[in-house]
């Protein structure tokens, strides 16, 4: 290839490959770092109001360190799902839409990641792991039986060999070294991080081979399309396909009991080994989670398949294809007469012919608020009232139930105080009565504070009578008073 056709070539997957306009962004710091938190684990789906609301308290802690203007978390979200970076859907367990990571989001992640954190790249166990797996290959792909049979009697005598040298402790069979265990459980994890964007790019093809399915079935012909054929033999064309074969094979891997449990029992040996605990606290966590992520991400896609594949009988076999491909027959006449017309008459020319557009203001559905009558029922209407004598001693007594009468004590204090130079509390209740019962014991109290003076280490007991007429005690601080009060 020359470099011309190179540089080309390159181009266009610059113009058109959606992780790459992630890594050329403006923001790709805070585009990165804001969705690697809130979406960048496997499976992860948020509500788009959500996200929004979580995403505008971010960008108020990033502008005192980033260059941002004042845009709001929608108006990112929009040009992120734009670039092909995010996903919406609509949700499937309430209303609204939830948002996810495409696999474009999650390998640019990814490779920020390994930009980040390099791993090493000419490690032992890696060079190992490629020669078993182009040995394998070689072995399983061999035509020739001889050599196949050779080949798999030599593998024997190896492991015949290994197990000799095990049992008599040879040091040649000693188990690895801790470096070498990390380097390894590394590249575990190294294929494992593309497992996200694995199943966000099945699913994506799973969407695209379910619109193809049907955008056939719209355009085939009355009686020739394979298409509706199959589907009405109950051929699944979805699972059937190349990507729904791939897919089934290792879900079903997935769902095997026994794979699944002799992996499980492989990960718990490989944590009870000496050398991790060493390993950081996220890897020992990554570890343990590995098999659960394939899981869910294995019976999120697997959902989606069954959802394609039954949406698509449903659609064949109510004939709402025919109403579709009526219309869409329709569009292609109207196409057709108007490409002649289109040389002889100018849009805007009056042809004679008034047509009224119907119009509606566009929203979401959470804009939408129910109309509730009684929010607007202001009840009976208002009467005049008629004139009414106001009893004064009535409204007296209502004010007395509800306020303490300090005019009333004030008076009691005064006229305490012009027989004797101090008076305390007690003495004012056992001359005057505590017509508000514990509210005038309460009231003499307060006076005290702000106008008399508080002994501490002298105690009183007060005694008075309540509103039923009971008698009560309390035994407090004395309290006196040595001046008149006026209010």
């Amino acid at each position: 290839m020359s470099a011309l056709s190179s540089a080309l070539a390159y181009r266009r997957l610059l113009e058109s490959d959606a992780t790459l306009r992630m890594l050329r962004a403006d923001n790709l710091a805070v585009m990165a770092g804001t969705l690697d938190a809130h979406l960048g684990r496997p499976g992860t789906r948020m509500n788009t109001e959500d996200l929004h609301e979580s995403i505008d308290a971010d960008l108020e802690e990033l502008r005192d360190h980033f260059d941002l203007s004042q845009r709001t978390a929608k108006a990112y979200c929009d040009d992120w799902r734009r670039a092909e970076i995010l996903v919406r859907r609509p949700a499937t367990a309430a209303r609204g839409e939830t948002y996810e990571l495409s696999a474009a989001g999650f390998d640019a992640i990814r490779m920020l990641e390994q930009l980040r954190t390099p791993p090493q790249t000419a490690t032992e166990s890696r060079l190992v792991s490629l020669a078993q797996s182009v040995r394998q290959l070689a072995i399983d792909t061999d035509p020739d039986t001889s050599r196949r049979l050779d080949a798999l009697r030599a593998q024997r005598d190896r492991i015949d060999a290994e197990i000799a040298r095990v049992r008599r402790g040879d040091p040649r069979s000693v188990v690895l070294d801790r470096r070498r265990a990390s380097e390894r459980v590394n590249d575990i994890l190294q294929q494992a991080q593309s497992l996200p964007a694995d199943f966000a790019r099945v699913r994506a093809r799973f969407e695209e081979l379910n619109q193809d399915l049907r955008v056939s079935i719209l355009a085939a012909e009355e009686d020739r399309s394979q298409v509706l054929d199959d589907i009405f033999r109950g051929v699944d064309l979805i699972e059937s396909s190349d990507e729904g074969q791939t897919f089934s094979a290792f879900s079903a891997l997935v769902r095997d009991p026994e794979q699944t449990a002799a992996f499980d029992e492989d990960i718990t040996a490989i944590l009870d080994r000496d050398f991790s605990a060493t390993l950081p606290l996220e890897t020992r966590r990554s570890l343990r989670t590995l098999m659960r992520q394939m899981k869910d991400g294995s019976r999120e896609v697997s959902d989606i398949l069954t959802e394609f594949a039954r949406g698509l009988r449903r659609y064949v076999h109510s004939h709402e294809f025919q109403r579709d491909r009526a219309m869409r027959n329709l569009l292609q006449e109207g196409l057709s007469a108007a490409v002649p017309a289109s040389a002889l008459v100018r849009p805007y020319d009056d042809v004679g012919v008034e047509l009224e557009l119907s119009s509606s203001t566009l929203g979401s559905l959470g804009e939408v608020v129910l109309h509730d009558p009684a929010e607007f029922d202001a009840g009976a209407e208002l009467a005049e009232a008629e004139d009414a004598e106001i009893d004064f001693a009535e409204l007296l007594a209502v004010a007395r139930e509800s306020e303490i009468d300090f005019s009333e004590l004030s008076d009691n204090i005064n006229h305490a105080l012009q027989d004797a130079e101090a008076a305390s509390v007690g003495e004012i209740l056992d001359r005057f009565p505590a017509t508000q019962g514990l509210a005038s014991v309460v009231g003499l109290l307060s006076l005290a504070n702000t106008h008399g003076e508080v002994d501490p280490d002298e105690r009183e007991v007060l005694t008075w009578s309540g509103i039923d007429g009971t008698g009560r005690t309390a035994t407090i601080r004395r309290h006196y008073f040595t001046e008149g009060i006026t209010l």
